[in-house]
């Protein structure tokens, strides 16, 4: 007896189909399913990682080679995400000259950042807040090495306030942040 070939065709997708469905529903197909998802999942997360790095300027720190708490402030920025190249160098002097800050302005370490100065250990929250507004200035300024700034933190948790402070293209400098 021979079966038509159109039965012989719908006989055999539902054969496939049921073959399909139970192999969907075993357990191997399942964690290999999972795992693949989950390395998807984690492969995008690395890819949107790298792509939020890659949008935050590069950081340019300059500092002598022997001053720790200036490698505590760069670590402080890479840990909000940003690239850091730290320049070590005996001349800071030579550094604070070309870009232009004075005595009154100077701390241990300066950077350079998306067209910006930014003198000491300023948070990195008012260089994100200086990166988002952008003012027509040079940059921010937070002189000396106030404890409890970033870089500066006191192992007791002891802090004392202190204001970073815009410095104007002028040269003039005006209350930028406040930190408690």
């Amino acid at each position: 007896m021979k079966i038509p070939s159109k039965i012989s065709f719908y006989g055999l997708a539902l054969a496939g189909s049921t073959l399909l469905i139970s192999a969907c529903n075993a357990t191997p197909a399942t964690s290999v399913v999972a795992a693949t998802a989950n390395t998807t999942t984690a492969a995008v997360a690395e890819v949107a990682a790298a792509a939020a790095k890659q949008a935050l300027p590069l950081v340019k720190v300059f500092k002598d080679p022997n001053c720790g708490c200036c490698g505590g402030w760069a670590e402080h920025m890479q840990a909000a995400g940003f690239p850091v190249q730290i320049n070590d160098t005996t001349d800071m002097g030579a550094v604070k000259e070309r870009l232009q800050i004075s005595d009154n302005m100077m701390s241990c370490h300066t950077a350079e950042i998306d067209g910006y100065v930014v003198e000491g250990h300023v948070p990195v929250s008012a260089i994100q807040k200086l990166l988002a507004e952008r003012p027509k200035a040079r940059g921010l300024v937070l002189p000396g090495m106030p404890i409890g700034s970033p870089g500066m933190e006191s192992p007791d948790g002891f802090s004392r306030p202190f204001t970073v402070s815009l410095l104007g293209e002028d040269g003039s400098l005006s209350e930028f942040s406040k930190h408690e």
